[in-house]
């Protein structure tokens, strides 16, 4: 039967050579969901009809914005590995902390570097927290949907074990049992992904940004489902292993996520929509 597995040949971890710069998948993950995430946020703003008024945050501002949440985003995701999914390696090498070209990022560890930078940067700028808050989460399922893909090409973060009578059980080149199993990448892909930024999009069609913090609260509840549900076809990172109850790390850090963005849902409802700004004339 195993004859019928797909087995995912070896792809070059690096995607593009210039000279003695490399760019590895995972970093073009990166850099491709920032300039997107970039793109469609510009366009967000310039669209005063789904504000019902003038945005609450200029495009200039949003350019200057763009460095703090990438800052977040890398130094949030390396300190989140390193304190939830590996922190005895690290406090025996602390060097290997900076080593971010050998891979280890956490996702969590990341979205709490963004709230971090969005904080910061509306405190600078006078900048309502929700409202930027709602345009990063709008466009954080663009990043998420490529770096699970740049997952899937470096053959790492494979699922479970599979029938291998699954039409698309697949067989990675880096694991050493070459057990057929769930391409949880793209599993997870799909879900944070295609799934994630299809309902978020539906919503601010709708009007979501006229209610502060309602795209934020959807996004931090529903990549909290979307996670755990991906999380039954991971498997889990060797290090930690199953924890209590066979819950896994990823589960673990989702389920406060599904409480925030419950009480962000709520609070958004509740508010009176804010009235539409207006241009002085």
């Amino acid at each position: 039967m195993l004859l019928l597995v797909i087995v995912l040949p070896v792809f070059n971890s690096i995607a593009i050579a210039i000279g003695p710069i490399a760019i590895r998948w995972y970093a073009l993950a990166y850099i491709g969901g920032i300039v997107l995430g970039w793109i469609y946020a510009r366009s967000l703003v310039k669209n005063d009809g789904l504000w019902g008024g003038v945005a609450p945050i200029t495009l200039p501002q949003l350019d200057d914005f763009i460095l703090w949440v990438t800052l977040g985003i890398i130094l949030g995701g390396r300190t989140g590995y390193v304190l939830f999914y590996n922190f005895p390696f690290f406090i025996e090498h602390p060097l290997e902390i900076v080593e971010l070209w050998k891979g280890g990022m956490s996702f969590h560890g990341g979205f709490l570097g963004c709230v971090a930078a969005v904080i910061l940067f509306c405190r600078a700028h006078d900048i309502p927290i929700l409202s930027l808050g709602d345009i990063t989460t709008a466009v954080g399922p663009i990043g998420l949907f490529l770096g699970r893909i740049a997952n899937f090409i470096n053959g790492e973060l494979w699922g479970r074990q599979a029938d291998p009578t699954l039409p698309w059980a697949m067989v990675f080149p880096n694991d050493a049992l070459q057990l057929p199993r769930h391409p949880s990448q793209l599993y997870e892909a799909g879900l944070e992904g295609i799934v994630l930024f299809t309902i978020l999009a539906v919503m601010i069609r709708m009007g979501a940004l006229k209610r502060p913090g309602l795209i934020l609260g959807s996004f931090i509840m529903l990549y909290g489902l979307a996670r755990i549900a991906g999380e039954h076809f991971r498997e889990p990172d060797p290090q930690l292993g199953f924890l209590w109850g066979g819950l896994t790390m990823g589960m673990l850090l989702s389920v406060p996520m599904l409480v925030a963005g419950a009480i962000l849902i709520v609070l958004a409802w509740r508010r009176k929509a804010p009235k539409p700004l207006q241009v002085n004339s």
